[in-house]
C-alpha cells in the first residue's frame, strides 16, 4: 500500500470533487473549505455512521439540535468568556502570528526574528443579535455544540422516559477563531462536531467511561481505519481540563504525525452545576425507584466529523499497478463510499446502454449509484477507483441474452456475474 501524503489527498481531493478551497474564485480564505459533491456524501456518511452508532442503534440515547447562537451567559456559566483563550504571539519582522505554546524557542520560527510578549487570545467568533451593535447585544457563534445539550438537560428528562444512565448527542457546527489553523480539513475555524453527553450516577463514572473508550476506538476500526495507525492516549494530570476527573484521545497517525481524532472525557458535575448556579434553574435528577436526587455525572465522547473525514481518506488512499498501469484507489469501506456503486454499458450500443440505464433508475432507489458511458471499460474502472466506489455493474452480450451483469470488486478485482434482478440484494449483503 503507498503512503498517503496530504499532498497527494488533497490534490485529489479537489480534483474529483470532495474538498474545495471555500470562496476560491476571490482568491480564497485562509482555512475555509468547501465540500463538493462526493466530500458531501462522504462526510455525511461518516456522520449517519456515528448516528446509528451512538443514537439510533441504542436505547439509552436521544438526539437534539441546538440553536448556534445561544444566550450570552451560556458561555459565562460554561467558563469560556473567561477562560477559553490561546496565548498569542506575533513576529515583529515578518507578522507572522502563532500559538505560543506551539513554539520551541523564543524567536520566529519562520524567520527568526524577535517575537512579542504572548497575549491571551479569546477564541470565540463575537457577533451582534438585533439592529444595535453595543454591548448590550453581544452574542457568539458556540465554539462546541456540548452546551446547548447541558441547557436542554431539564428538558430532556421531562418529555422523554430516559432513565440514568442516558446520553443526549447532536451533530452540528461549531466556531472558534483559531490562531494557526491548517493541515487541510484537521483543523478549520468552523468545523463540525459529533458528540455524545452521557449522564450517570456519580460512582459508576469510571465503568462508563471505560465503556465508551472502547466503544469509540471500535467505532473507528469496524469502518476501516488501520488499528496500527490508532492509539488511545490518556491525558497527563498536567494536560486535564479543570472539569475533568479523567481524559483520553483516540489519535490517529496523520502524515504530520499522532493528532486527535476524538477526547473521551469525565466531564464530573460540573456544567450542570455551573448552570444551575448562573441559571437558578434546578438541573438534578430524581432517581424514582431509589427515591434519591442527585447532580449526575457526565461521559462526553466528542468526534470531530471533518478530521474523522480526514482520516478515513488517508487511510484509504492507496496506489498500485494493474494490467500495467498505475491505478489511484480510494479503499473506503463500503458503508462510507460517496458511490456504493457504479454502472456501466460495456458498448454505447446494441441496447446496452438502454438496459444499463434501467438497471440505474433500479439502484438508485436504494443505494447512491453512479452511471458512465463515456471511455474504455477499463478507464470506467480506475474513476471510480479513485473515488471510492466499492463496486462496479457492467452491461455487456451476454446481459442481453441471460440478464446477467458482470459485477465487479473494487478492493479484490474479482469479477461474478449476477442476476440483474438480484442486483439490489447483492449489493445490500456486501456492503453490510
Amino acid at each position: 500500500m503507498a503512503a498517503a501524503t496530504m499532498e497527494k489527498v488533497v490534490n485529489l481531493c479537489k480534483r474529483r470533487g470532495f474538498v474545495f478551497p471555500g470562496s476560491e474564485i476571490y482568491g480564497g480564505l485562509g482555512s475555509s473549505l468547501d465540500y463538493g459533491p462526493l466530500g458531501v456524501e462522504l462526510k455525511r456518511n461518516v456522520k449517519d455512521a456515528w448516528w446509528r452508532a451512538v443514537v439510533t442503534g441504542r436505547d439509552d440515547v436521544v438526539g437534539i439540535d441546538a440553536a448556534l447562537i445561544m444566550h450570552p451567559a451560556v458561555w459565562e456559566a460554561s467558563g469560556h468568556l473567561a477562560g477559553f483563550t490561546d496565548p498569542l504571539v506575533d513576529c515583529r519582522n515578518c507578522k507572522q502570528r502563532f500559538r505560543a505554546d506551539d513554539l520551541q524557542g523564543t524567536t520566529c520560527p519562520a524567520c527568526g526574528g524577535e517575537l512579542t510578549e504572548a497575549r491571551q487570545f479569546n477564541l470565540m467568533f463575537k457577533t451582534f443579535v438585533g439592529p444595535m451593535e453595543d454591548t448590550a447585544h453581544v452574542a457568539y457563534l458556540r465554539p462546541e455544540t456540548a452546551q446547548g445539550i447541558f441547557v436542554n438537560f431539564r428538558n430532556v428528562v421531562e418529555t422523554s422516559r430516559l432513565k440514568i444512565p442516558f446520553g443526549i448527542a447532536q451533530i452540528g457546527k461549531s466556531f472558534r477563531n483559531e490562531i494557526t489553523p491548517g493541515n487541510f480539513l484537521f483543523r478549520t475555524r468552523e468545523f463540525e462536531q459529533m458528540e455524545l453527553e452521557f449522564f450517570v450516577r456519580p460512582g459508576d463514572d469510571d465503568s462508563w467511561f471505560e465503556h465508551w473508550r472502547e466503544e469509540r476506538l471500535r467505532w473507528y476500526t469496524d469502518l476501516g481505519l488501520s488499528a496500527e495507525r490508532l492509539r488511545v492516549r490518556p491525558h497527563g494530570a498536567d494536560e486535564l481540563a479543570h472539569y475533568a476527573k479523567a481524559c483520553c484521545d483516540v489519535e490517529y497517525r496523520f502524515p504530520f504525525g499522532w493528532a486527535e481524532l476524538e477526547g473521551i472525557a469525565n466531564r464530573t458535575d460540573f456544567d450542570l452545576r455551573r448552570h444551575a448556579e448562573h441559571s437558578g434553574k434546578d438541573l438534578s435528577y430524581f432517581d424514582d425507584e431509589r427515591r434519591e436526587r442527585f447532580v449526575p455525572y457526565v461521559i462526553e465522547p466528542s468526534a470531530g466529523a471533518d478530521r474523522s473525514t480526514l482520516a478515513f481518506l488517508l487511510d484509504a488512499y492507496d496506489e498500485d499497478e494493474v494490467e500495467g498501469e498505475p491505478r489511484i484507489v480510494l479503499r473506503l469501506h463500503p458503508k462510507l463510499a460517496p458511490y456504493k456503486a457504479a454502472v456501466f454499458p460495456l458498448l454505447r450500443k446494441d441496447g446496452q446502454p438502454e438496459r444499463a440505464r434501467r438497471i440505474y433508475d433500479a439502484l438508485r432507489r436504494h443505494f447512491p449509484v453512479d452511471y458512465d458511458q463515456a471511455g474504455s471499460i477499463g478507464k470506467r474502472y480506475r474513476r471510480q477507483d479513485e473515488v471510492g466506489t466499492p463496486f462496479g455493474i457492467t452491461v455487456d452480450h451476454q446481459t442481453m441474452q441471460d440478464g446477467t451483469v458482470t459485477l465487479r470488486d473494487r478492493d479484490a478485482m474479482s469479477q461474478v456475474r449476477v442476476a440483474e434482478d438480484r442486483v439490489v440484494e447483492e449489493l445490500r449483503a456486501r456492503i453490510g
